[in-house]
C-alpha cells in the first residue's frame, strides 16, 4: 500500500498527522507512535507503551515484609534494591 500526504512542521517541531493517515493507522487521541529513521527516510508506526515495573514480584514480597517491620526508609530505588538483594 502506498499513500502520500504532506504536513508542515510548526515552530515547536510539531506535525499534525493528516486525518486519512490517522484513519489508516487507527490512531486516536492519546495513541502512541514510534519514529524509526532508515536509509530511505522516517517510518511512523503506531505502538503500545508498556510500563515496566520497578520491582519484581519477589522484590515486592520482601518490601512488604520490610514495611510490616517498619524498617529503614530509602532515598532512592537503587538503595532499596541493594538492600532487598541482601535479604
Amino acid at each position: 500500500m502506498s499513500y502520500i500526504e504532506t504536513a508542515k512542521v510548526t515552530s515547536k517541531g510539531q506535525v499534525t498527522i493528516p486525518l486519512t493517515i490517522r484513519d489508516i493507522l487507527k490512531l486516536e487521541p492519546g495513541s502512541s507512535v514510534m519514529f524509526k529513521v532508515t536509509d530511505k527516510g522516517v517510518v511512523l508506526s503506531p505502538c503500545e507503551i508498556i510500563e515496566k515495573p520497578v520491582f519484581t514480584a519477589q522484590e515486592w514480597r520482601k518490601i512488604e515484609r520490610m514495611v510490616a517491620e517498619k524498617g529503614k526508609a530509602y532515598k532512592t530505588v537503587q538503595n532499596a534494591k541493594k538492600h532487598i538483594k541482601s535479604l
